[in-house]
């Protein structure tokens, strides 16, 4: 009859109006989802993938539908080896996702893993990384033992220079690192890693690693005074002790001031950005909320 046949006029009208709304929104919801960037993430010493489901399930939440890549690479007890060796090891698993990415990726790079992405970043001259998040990372290296009392006995922190500075000593990563404010001399002509990163020795490829690392458009740095582990914890911000183990802050470290591997470029440009987060233990920067929202979940775009 004719009201039947109104109301069908109706409900057809309303599907004319619907339907294009509802096509908009779906290709707006596919646009967005599509936009996000792959996230790769670097794990620390003795860990594995398995440690990062929370913060895998953080950025599904925040960021759905992002591809995210926690590299299954050295964990454990293979994490010991070599810096350089875990470097090469990881550039050559993350560089298939770079090549399917156009518009690049972000890195998410905990504790020593912040130390194997810089030397990626640095060796790499077409990575496309936008944003490289180093989390609770001994950037500017490590003079502490105090997560290791197990291995290692009360007094080794004074004496570690002894075992670290030799060609034994740098096939283990944590003496990639290690800088002994007290032995400055031997760690310039001995570490083969953070003083080659740094370009605080002699090193033929130090142009070409700068111009590669200023390749990234953001980096970010978080760490805080409750961390427990990198030591100091200001490591985490590019900041370390001085020979009387006084903290000295990024902008009066030497690599700063003579900007040996850009990092006065970075922050000049405005591209680093510093997060301090007290009553964090380094073990939970990757599980803890309020870290995610505050410092990381914004650069994920």
């Amino acid at each position: 009859d004719a009201s039947s046949g109104m109301t069908m006029r109706h409900r057809s009208g309303y599907f004319g109006v619907l339907a294009p709304i509802c096509c908009l929104l779906v290709f707006l919801l596919l646009t967005l989802v599509a936009s996000y960037k792959p996230v790769v993430i670097v794990h620390g010493l003795f860990d594995s993938p398995s440690d990062f489901q929370q913060l895998l399930g953080f950025i599904n939440e925040t960021h759905p539908g992002t591809n995210v890549t926690v590299v299954d690479l050295f964990d454990r007890g293979e994490s010991l080896k070599p810096l350089w060796q875990q470097v090469e090891g990881f550039r050559h698993a993350i560089y298939p996702i770079m090549q399917n990415a156009a518009d690049g990726v972000h890195l998410v790079c905990y504790s020593q893993g912040g130390l194997i992405c810089r030397g990626i970043l640095s060796t790499m001259p077409d990575h496309n990384v936008d944003t490289f998040i180093s989390l609770s990372s001994p950037q500017m290296g490590q003079y502490g033992l105090d997560y290791l009392r197990w291995l290692f006995p009360k007094h080794m922190k004074s004496n570690l220079y002894r075992l670290c500075y030799t060609q034994l000593g740098q096939d283990f990563s944590i003496c990639n690192y290690w800088n002994d404010p007290h032995h400055r001399d031997l760690y310039l002509n001995n570490s083969n890693f953070l003083a080659l990163l740094n370009d605080e020795r002699i090193n033929p490829n130090a142009t070409d690693w700068k111009k590669n690392l200023l390749r990234i458009r953001k980096l970010v740095l978080i760490g805080g005074p409750d961390d427990g582990v990198i030591t100091p914890w200001q490591s985490s911000m590019f900041a370390f002790y001085d020979v009387n183990e006084t903290v000295r802050d990024m902008t009066s470290q030497l690599v700063y001031l003579q900007d040996t591997f850009c990092l006065k470029t970075l922050y000049a440009r405005g591209d680093i950005r510093f997060y301090t987060m007290p009553g964090v233990p380094h073990t939970l920067w990757h599980s803890n909320r309020t870290v995610y929202d505050t410092c990381i979940a914004k650069w994920l775009t």
